[in-house]
């Protein structure tokens, strides 16, 4: 066993040291999973307990007592590209079990000009010869949950993911990775950690090489090289700490969370360095007798450079309203709302079922 590990390790650090990784990679896979959790912010990594914490935090995954499942879709950057999420969660049969988890992302932009062949051979242009094509990305998420035994109130889980990644006939690419994350609950607090990328995510990338001449043609001087073959995703660090509050009134919660997510390399974060950067988020959820539920957070607190030198404080507030009823929930959130920062304002809706009536009379999941 401590052969295995150690080949596994070494084959880390190789892929690790002995390519490029990217800043921003395979970025698609840090837009969310569902409007509950994007309405606060995506401050939910110590306390996601249903289908979606395969996303979110894969020990969640343990606290699943029935089966379920969740869609969800977005309009990213104003309608221009489109987000989609579904997972399915399956519960154990005795007490205690391993849940399991599956889950299938779509990022897309559709209908990309393609104008490459706009001017013909005499020289001359002819709107007949542009064509439509898509860049999409896929992830299939693979995950499990469990509570550790020995250990009362810690939970424990991981991801395995394929991603795969289309640019019209141009290029496509592999890639695979791993989450792993803990959950704890300290008296009233919760706490969560979630290693997303931990053993980095590698992508492998093919070009076809016809289309690449025809780019090469389009701009003299201009993308004369193709990009390199291998993509590596640096790991990122999310670790949470959240508290339930009890309101006067006793139909009224208040359900708080402090995240913050680390990044092994320099950004525009709020906290910066050579090595590692990390910007905080934080969420509210009011509900009201676990029926009704508004929702706020702020995140992503980036610092942005300007054209004369000096930097400005940008950050991305959201804000989301839901309903749970006998069993389904349906959510929204608002990302970005007045476009406070650079991206443009997402809408989020989704959708989550608790497959209750699956269970037979008399038994128990």
């Amino acid at each position: 066993m401590k052969k295995i590990c150690l080949l596994f390790l070494f084959f880390t650090l190789h892929l690790t040291y002995g390519q490029r990784a990217r800043k921003y990679s395979n970025e698609f896979l840090n837009i969310g999973a569902d409007a509950a959790g994007l309405g606060m912010s995506k401050s939910v990594t110590a306390i996601a307990s249903d289908v979606n914490a395969l996303y979110w935090n894969p020990a969640g995954l343990s606290k699943v007592t029935v089966n379920q499942g969740s869609l969800m879709h977005m309009t990213h950057f104003a309608g221009i590209g489109n987000y989609d999420h579904m997972a399915v969660a399956i519960a154990p049969k005795e007490k205690d079990g391993p849940v399991l988890a599956f889950s299938i992302i779509r990022f897309g932009v559709d209908d990309i000009l393609n104008t490459t062949e706009l001017i013909d051979s005499d020289g001359n242009i002819d709107l007949n010869r542009i064509q439509l094509f898509s860049a999409a990305d896929y992830a299939f998420n693979f995950g499990v949950g469990s509570n550790v035994k020995k250990v009362p109130n810690l939970h424990v889980g991981l991801n395995a993911k394929v991603i795969r990644r289309i640019v019209g006939d141009f290029a496509s690419s592999w890639g695979f990775g791993l989450d792993a994350g803990i959950q704890y609950q300290l008296g009233s607090w919760q706490l969560g950690l979630m290693a997303r990328d931990f053993t980095t995510t590698y992508n492998l990338w093919r070009f076809d090489q016809d289309n690449f001449e025809k780019i090469k043609a389009a701009i003299p001087n201009q993308n004369q090289e193709l990009p390199e073959k291998n993509e590596l995703t640096l790991p990122k660090i999310h670790f949470g700490v959240a508290k339930k509050f009890q309101l006067k009134n006793k139909n009224f919660h208040l359900l708080s969370e402090l995240d913050m997510h680390f990044r092994f390399a320099e950004t525009n974060d709020l906290i910066s360095s050579s090595s590692a950067s990390m910007s905080p988020s934080l969420g509210f959820q009011l509900d009201y007798g676990d029926f009704v539920f508004l929702r706020a957070g702020v995140g992503n607190f980036q610092r942005i450079a300007e054209f004369d030198d000096s930097k400005t404080l940008s950050l991305e507030p959201n804000i989301g309203l839901g309903f749970r009823y006998h069993g389904i929930s349906i959510d929204y959130a608002l990302s970005n709302i007045a476009s406070v920062g650079n991206a443009l304002y997402s809408n989020t809706f989704s959708v989550k079922i608790d497959f209750d009536f699956l269970k037979k009379p008399g038994k128990s999941i």
